[in-house]
C-alpha cells in the first residue's frame, strides 16, 4: 500500500485540473468564491492532490498546492507505465487504469491524465466510468494508484522469490 510523504525537500511539478466559481447570493448581491483542484508530483513516483478555496483564484491555487503537498503518496511503477491493472473507486467515480508497451503514451482523459503525468507514467491506457465530476476522478485514479503493487511487494507478502511469482 502507499505511504505518506515528506514534500519539504522535493522539486514538485503542480497542475491546476479543475477552477470552480460558486456564488452565494446574500442581501446586498453574489458574493463570488473560487475552487481550485490542483495535482502536485515530481514525475518519479510521488503524487498528491489538494483543494483550496479563496475569494481570488490565485489564493485558491497556493491553498490547493499547499494541501496536495500535504496528501502525498508513493506509487509503485514498472518502468514508464504500472505493473498491472488497477480499478480505483472513490464515491461514485470509478477509473479503469492499463499498463501499456512503451510508445504508446498517456491515453486518458482529463483528470486522469494530470495525476498520471505528474506521478511520471508515460504508456498508460484509461478510461473514467461513471462520474465526470474532476474531483472525484481525481481522487479515484489516486485510490486506484495507491493500490499498485510490485511484484517485490507480492513475493515478500507470499513469502516466495520474485522468479517464482513471475513464472
Amino acid at each position: 500500500m502507499a505511504k505518506r510523504i515528506d514534500a519539504s525537500t522535493m522539486e514538485l511539478e503542480e497542475r491546476v485540473v479543475a477552477i470552480n466559481r460558486v456564488s452565494k447570493t446574500v442581501k446586498g448581491g453574489r458574493i463570488m468564491k473560487f475552487s481550485a483542484l490542483v495535482v502536485v508530483g515530481d514525475k518519479n513516483g510521488t503524487v498528491g492532490f489538494g483543494l483550496g478555496k479563496s475569494g481570488e483564484v490565485p489564493d485558491a491555487i497556493r491553498k490547493g498546492i499547499e494541501n496536495a503537498k500535504k496528501n502525498l503518496i508513493q506509487v509503485a511503477l514498472k518502468g514508464t507505465t504500472i505493473p498491472h491493472e488497477i480499478i480505483g473507486k472513490y464515491g461514485a467515480g470509478v477509473v479503469l487504469m492499463k499498463p501499456a508497451a512503451p510508445g504508446t503514451g498517456v491515453i486518458a482523459g482529463g483528470p486522469v491524465r494530470a495525476v498520471v503525468e505528474t506521478v511520471g507514467i508515460k504508456d498508460i491506457r484509461s478510461k473514467a466510468l461513471r462520474s465526470n465530476n474532476p474531483c472525484n476522478v481525481v481522487r479515484a485514479t489516486i485510490d486506484g494508484l495507491s493500490k499498485l503493487r510490485n511484484a517485490d511487494t507480492v513475493a515478500a507478502v507470499r513469502g516466495k522469490t520474485v522468479k517464482e511469482i513471475l513464472d
